[in-house]
This record gives C-alpha cells, structure tokens and sequence, in this order.
C-alpha cells in the first residue's frame, strides 16, 4: 500500500487531477502527500529586462499555488505538506525522482496532457522524464475527459 505519495504540481488541470487521485489514495491508505512546484527553467525569460521581477513572480506563484492545494487536501483530513525546489538547468523528471528518493516517497502521482507525435517531440513530456529518471513507482494520471 502506498502511504507516502509524491505529487508534482504545476497549476495545469491535469496536475489537478493528479493530486485529486493522491488524496483519494493518502485517504484510503492513512497515507501522507507531499506536493512539489520545481522551477527548472527560466529560458523562456532570456534577454528580458525585468528578468529578476519575473523569477520574483514566477517563485510567489509556485509557493501560493503549493500552499492552496496543501491546504485543500489538509481539509479533507489528509497529512500534506509542500515544498518549493528551484534547481535551475536540472531537468524536471531528475528533481522530481531526487524529491522522492529524498523524501521517501512510496509512489509518485504525476498528470499528463497525453502529447503525442510531433507535439510530444516539440513540447516534451514532464512525465515521461519522471518515468525515465525515478526509481519510485510511478503513476500516470492522463488529462482531458
């Protein structure tokens, strides 16, 4: 049974849908869920002037959204904490198996948008890179319907 739950989360209606599934999980099991926002990647902010305001932005967001989805699981009597990791130029799915080596972790819950072909090449996939670099048992919970 898993008791200890990784959930990484970024705002998306999939890694909603995700963390839906680890409550539901962490209840029937008395288990525990530690939810993650990993800031990874700042290319997207290259060359902007106003780059440090941006990171100061991006960092406030991430831990409001890590506290709301705590605190929403915490009312459903579930034991959650969160954490905030800004490991720049660290690829995703390495900081997220990090995490649950770390912490523990029994299983990690992880959304997925489902890409496939070009998008999937174009875009990448955070859960497929989980898969590949996690030693813990993985869960992949697909977006949409």
């Amino acid at each position: 049974m898993f008791k200890r739950i990784l959930v990484p989360i970024d705002g998306s209606e999939t890694s909603k849908k995700a963390l839906g599934v680890a409550v539901q999980m962490a209840s029937e099991a008395g288990g525990s869920i530690r939810i993650i926002h990993a800031l990874d990647d700042l290319s997207f902010m290259s060359g902007h002037d106003r780059r440090g305001d941006l990171i100061s932005v991006a960092q406030e967001n991430a831990k409001t959204l890590l506290a709301e989805a705590a605190a929403s699981a915490r009312a459903k009597g579930i034991d959650a904490d969160w954490k905030f990791i800004e490991k720049l130029g660290v690829r995703l799915g390495e900081t997220v198996a990090s995490e649950a080596s770390e912490w523990n972790a029994d299983l990690i819950v992880v959304g997925t948008h489902g890409r496939k072909g070009l998008e999937r090449v174009l875009l990448g996939s955070g859960a497929e890179q989980v898969i590949r670099a996690a030693a813990t048992p993985v869960l992949i919970v697909r977006g949409g319907g």
